[in-house]
């Protein structure tokens, strides 16, 4: 969703200025129950939604970040539940400001609502897929037959000409299907995918997590994934950049022998298997396409909840302020956490880690667990030990 999609003027931005991301969870309403969910979300909107009217207020406000605007995501629970969505779509498009949206598959996701985002100019959609297999991907979704419903939208979205980028929540559950989940993105289409890694949040709360081991074999595993067409970046694992850094100075690019790259960092029997599985179902791949912008919670990215309050990130649950009573320019500018969250004024590993700025750590995983939002990321195993020639 950046570069390639949005031009290099996004590359060039001040993040003590503007974000790249304005994420709006335009409403909490889903017909589903995803047991990671971080919003809890239920059937109906929950008290205090922003009224259609606030709604394009609050759009109308972005243009005081300056040009290049924002990406204006929209978001939910299921966006789709929010009856004024497209015109807030129309709003947004109408002064300029770049738009996505992020729907559940649920029967309001239909030839017609996909038509509509692309006639308005819609310029990506994200939706989720939690498993190569509908026995996984339901047990994450809660929803029979959710499966094949995801893949029959995925198909559609790509054939009507939206950029399409595939959101998957990493977690024990699903972590040995990631190889299906690359061929089945292979085949559908889908050029990008955005991997989460669980911050025990919401419904995440019943943790999935994986270890710190398992979770740099799995960012050494999306290095490699990058090379079979997919642009790859992650959400709440940071460390992916210090990765795809390491691996790109040390020339170990996708294709290179698993068990010379696991010897290399010291990984896990996890990567070897994921990679090797992958490397048997899809070949030899290409050059890498990891994404590695530096932006994290507060970093380029910021969060409005359903009722207007404003957090670092969706994961990080610290209110900030209200868009209601408040400008969210002034918020992202000057509130004190974030300005310490992008000079990266951390403790712990974090503070005194060498990527502290491509990298930071997850902030909302060190607040989740510590209490500290400037704390050190415990998913991360990174500790000055490793020394790329």
């Amino acid at each position: 969703m950046r570069k390639q999609i949005w031009g290099d003027e996004m590359q060039q931005l001040d993040f003590n200025q503007r974000p790249i991301l304005v994420f709006w969870e335009t409403t909490r309403a889903c017909l589903l129950a995803c047991k990671h969910c971080r919003a809890e979300a239920e059937p109906d909107a929950a008290p205090g939604e922003l009224s259609a009217e606030e709604g394009l207020a609050f759009v109308r406000s972005l243009v005081k970040f300056g040009r290049p605007y924002p990406v204006l995501i929209l978001t939910g629970g299921d966006v789709l539940m929010r009856p004024d969505v497209f015109d807030l779509v129309v709003e947004a498009r109408s002064l300029g400001i770049p738009v996505g949206l992020a729907p559940s598959v649920t029967p309001r996701l239909s030839a017609q609502s996909i038509q509509r985002m692309t006639d308005l100019g819609v310029k990506i959609a994200s939706i989720s897929l939690d498993g190569a297999t509908p026995m996984t991907h339901e047990g994450v979704r809660g929803v029979a037959h959710h499966f094949a419903d995801t893949l029959d939208a995925l198909k559609l979205m790509v054939s009507s000409g939206i950029n399409v980028q595939v959101n998957t929540a990493v977690m024990a559950d699903n972590v040995r299907e990631l190889p299906g989940v690359v061929r089945l993105l292979k085949d559908i289409g889908v050029r990008i995918w955005e991997v989460f890694f669980l911050v025990p949040v919401g419904r995440g709360k019943q943790d999935q997590s994986l270890s710190p081991s398992e979770a740099e074999s799995v960012a050494h595993f999306l290095y490699d994934a990058s090379g079979y067409g997919l642009t790859v970046r992650t959400v709440e694992g940071p460390f992916f950049r210090r990765v795809a850094q390491w691996r790109t100075e040390a020339g170990m690019v996708p294709g290179t022998d698993p068990q010379l790259v696991t010897e290399t960092f010291h990984l896990d029997s996890l990567y070897g298997k994921l990679t090797g599985q992958m490397q048997e179902i899809l070949g030899t791949p290409g050059l890498p396409q990891a994404q590695t912008t530096g932006t994290r919670d507060g970093k380029g990215i910021i969060f409005v909840a359903q009722d207007g309050t404003v957090y670092p990130a969706g994961f990080l649950p610290i209110p900030l302020g209200n868009i209601r009573n408040q400008q969210l320019a002034d918020i992202y500018r000057d509130d004190p956490l974030l300005q310490s969250i992008r000079s990266a004024q951390f403790s712990g590993r974090c503070g005194t880690c060498e990527f502290r700025d491509i990298c930071g750590g997850s902030r909302a995983r060190a607040y989740a667990v510590s209490g500290d939002p400037l704390g050190e990321d415990p998913a991360c195993v990174y500790a000055g030990a490793i020394a790329v020639s």
